[in-house]
């Protein structure tokens, strides 16, 4: 989303302090009004997403927009809001702001227009849900709802979690609020997976998908990514949340909500794992990266529609 930019270097953290600064501009933040911003998208962008997560020229549902089963997967209802503008400077409501040390936590999301339109005028609204002092480090809790610019009807409505390293310590609250399923968070049972999924990712994964709208330099040149601390770009966490949600819905159908904790990183040519297990109405997963045997996705769950019944592609 728009206005993570650093602006004016936030406040200087004091520990064991409180600064009512920060306090203040959080309180004001979360009663900010966004007025809308819009975001229109087609068939092409429908393919280029899912051309972004992985989607073969063989899946013609998926890249053929004269396929009679033509479709949106379910995880296209991160892109909207990534051109959302927040009512609030993220610099405002931490200490210490810096776009490098900003992680990308937890996300969640939920649909609620099915089936999804293969072309829409949407309109986002985003508001500050709350920001958690952890100490050395803040959790800012955003959501966005997508509505349809013509009717009103929602359409989207996500979460998203940013872990900001050394930004706390402002004195304010260390819990989070429970929100349901945008908390939840999902254990996978004590036996095998009912279902295992491996997909190797391509080298150009993450020159694909930043065509969806993230254009974080970090995925894609070298050198930047080595200021963040990585050796190499890595792949978008919304790029290999998308492969791990289109295993879910391949394979039980389509969901209401995905919610997904980011464990670790993914390089592109990396190879996914998702290990699935179907537990009544909800499919608990998590993902892990073949070459290293270390996870990239946990503690994460998706709510079917109607039990789930698996996808037509």
């Amino acid at each position: 989303m728009k206005n993570m930019q650093n602006r004016s270097g936030g406040s200087s953290k004091q520990e064991g302090k409180v600064d009512q600064r920060i306090l203040d501009n959080i309180e004001q933040a979360k009663k900010a009004k966004a007025e809308g911003n819009e975001f229109s998208y087609d068939d092409k962008d429908v393919i280029l997403y899912n051309l972004g997560v992985g989607a073969k020229r063989t899946e013609l549902p998926l890249l053929y927009e004269g396929s009679e089963n033509f479709q949106v997967l379910p995880t296209f209802g991160v892109i909207p809001s990534f051109s959302a503008t927040t009512p609030w400077n993220l610099d405002d409501v931490v200490s210490n702001f810096s776009p490098m040390m900003l992680l990308h936590g937890e996300q969640y999301l939920e649909i609620r227009k099915f089936p999804i339109p293969t072309s829409a005028k949407l309109v986002n609204y985003p508001k500050l849900i709350e920001v958690i002092d952890k100490g050395t480090a803040a959790i800012q809790i955003s959501g966005t709802t997508t509505k349809d610019a013509k009717t009103g009807e929602d359409v989207f409505y996500n979460e998203m979690s940013v872990f900001i390293r050394g930004s706390g310590g402002f004195g304010g609250s260390s819990k989070g609020t429970d929100r349901g399923a945008a908390t939840a968070v999902y254990k996978p049972p004590q036996r095998d997976p009912d279902v295992v999924v491996e997909e190797k990712t391509s080298e150009e994964q993450a020159a694909f998908y930043r065509l969806n709208g993230d254009r974080n330099p970090l995925h894609i040149d070298p050198e930047f990514s080595k200021i963040g601390g990585f050796k190499t770009p890595i792949l978008h966490g919304l790029c290999f949340f998308g492969i791990s949600g289109k295993h879910v819905y391949q394979r039980f159908g389509a969901f209401k909500n995905i919610k997904v904790r980011f464990a670790g990183t993914v390089l592109p040519g990396q190879t996914l794992r998702t290990e699935m297990w179907k537990e009544g109405g909800k499919v608990l997963f998590q993902t892990r990266v073949v070459e290293t045997g270390k996870l990239c996705i946990a503690g994460a769950g998706a709510e079917l529609v109607d039990g789930g019944k698996a996808a037509k592609l």
